[in-house]
């Protein structure tokens, strides 16, 4: 069996993975809280667990892995787009978690095993706090239910940060009622007119943290071998949910390997982010004509642990690799994948080697094979060179270009030839007609 080793954040080393049990390997990855279009750095983590995922699948076998990716459907940011829209939360929410399907779907993305939505598991979480309070590691204040950060001597252990820097970097609220100023909320009241759920503490909703906790118990169970997200759920999301976890289990930890995925920036910036405005929508990059394959080419040229800088220059560089690959590919990729790009994907998901092995494969049925473990080459050469949401047009500029010679308009023949050549498109003429595919 191929021995997988994988860089865990808490160990700060690469180890070799050995899950519980074989027959059932369990991964969770934290994903997207539905209240507008995902940005392509919200994609990364998508894309690399995928990765992750066709990889277990492959060592451990097709039905061996329980994937969940949570559903974040319950949100101070879902309920402000909601008032302003004058709709409901859910109205925000199924918008939003479509768009993010479709989004990931044209990346290539496969659908989690699980995809378990916050709202349908307010009374997990109602049972997990209620323990949580009978342990001593949390209390109820004003309405509010908070975890007691110092009754856990182990917070702190994957982030490896000092109290001060903690508390600081968690940009927690100042609030009299808290006992600690560290100390985070697992429930909260609402406002009269905002969705809530009734609980032990009044009427109200859980806070963010705990909503993980609740449904990796209730799913995966109370220890499971991966957890995966962004560099920046560290801290404090991810603390926090190690906290509640281990005291809500008396001990256990929540995951056995701790998996986190590099920012994504502009070319030059800082990392891509909503709140600073510098995003760039999977949507925008899909309209403006780049192919799903590309873009998530492009989110693999570099190291995952890596930051990764997005340009237009990557974009059409991942689509010349491409070109290349799709001239060489054929079969139906029924061989075995090359073992190459098996091991450089075995260690520690290194894609850019991966990628690197491709391109020295000779069999085109080989290459087919290796390439799906990336999620590329799914396609045939006809659809990647052809397959284009403007087909039509192109077509119906040729037709114009062909009746334009044949009046011997020779200046607008060329002009039609040069504007689909500044596109990316090249015509060959030949006995048979004019053909054409993207450069």
């Amino acid at each position: 069996m191929t021995e997988i080793r994988i860089y865990d954040t808490m160990a700060r080393e690469k180890r070799v993975f050995t899950p519980a049990d074989p027959k059932r390997v369990t991964m969770y990855v934290c994903g997207p809280t539905v209240y507008n279009r995902a940005h392509i750095g919200n994609a990364r983590p998508a894309v690399v667990f995928d990765i992750f995922a066709r990889l277990l699948r492959y060592v451990y076998g097709a039905e061996s892995l329980v994937y969940a990716r949570n559903v974040t459907d319950v949100d101070d940011k879902i309920i402000a787009a909601a008032e302003a829209e004058g709709v409901a939360p859910s109205a925000i929410t199924e918008r939003y978690e479509r768009y993010y399907l479709e989004d990931m779907g044209a990346l290539g993305v496969q659908p989690p095993t699980i995809a378990p939505h916050a709202t349908h598991h307010i009374q997990p979480m109602i049972d997990m706090i209620r323990r949580l309070i009978e342990a001593g590691n949390a209390y109820e204040a004003e309405g509010h239910v908070l975890f007691h950060v110092p009754s856990d001597p182990d917070y702190g252990a994957l982030g490896r940060r000092d109290r001060e820097a903690m508390i600081a970097g968690a940009r927690v609220e100042v609030a009299a009622y808290k006992k600690d100023p560290a100390d985070f909320v697992l429930w909260k009241p609402s406002p009269e007119g905002v969705i809530d759920w009734e609980s032990p503490w009044g009427r109200g909703r859980p806070g963010w943290h705990i909503e993980c906790s609740a449904m990796i118990e209730s799913h995966l169970g109370e220890t499971i071998d991966i957890h995966g997200g962004g560099l920046d759920l560290i801290f404090p999301h991810h603390e926090n949910e190690i906290a509640q976890s281990r005291c809500a289990h008396h001990g256990k930890p929540l995951a056995r390997y701790w998996v986190h995925n590099g920012f994504l920036s502009m070319a030059g910036g800082e990392k891509m982010s909503k709140s600073l405005g510098n995003v760039v929508t999977v949507n925008e990059l899909l309209a403006a004509g780049h192919k799903g394959e590309t873009l998530r080419l492009a989110l693999l040229s570099a190291h995952y642990r890596q930051p990764l800088e997005w340009s237009e220059a990557l974009i059409a560089q991942s689509k010349a690799t491409l070109d290349r690959l799709y001239r060489a590919v054929s079969g139906p990729g029924e061989a075995a994948p090359d073992e190459g790009v098996v091991a450089a994907l075995a260690d520690d998901l290194n894609t850019p080697l991966a990628l690197s092995r491709l391109a020295a494969i000779a069999d085109g049925e080989v290459l087919r094979a290796s390439a799906r473990l990336l999620g590329l080459l799914e396609g045939t050469p006809d659809d990647w060179f052809r397959g284009g949401a403007d087909d039509a047009r192109v077509e119906a500029l040729i037709a114009a270009r062909n009746e334009a010679r044949q009046r011997r308009d020779f200046a607008e023949a060329d002009r039609i030839r040069d504007a689909l050549a500044a596109e990316g498109i090249v015509l060959e003429d030949g006995p048979r007609g004019t053909t054409w595919r993207r450069a």
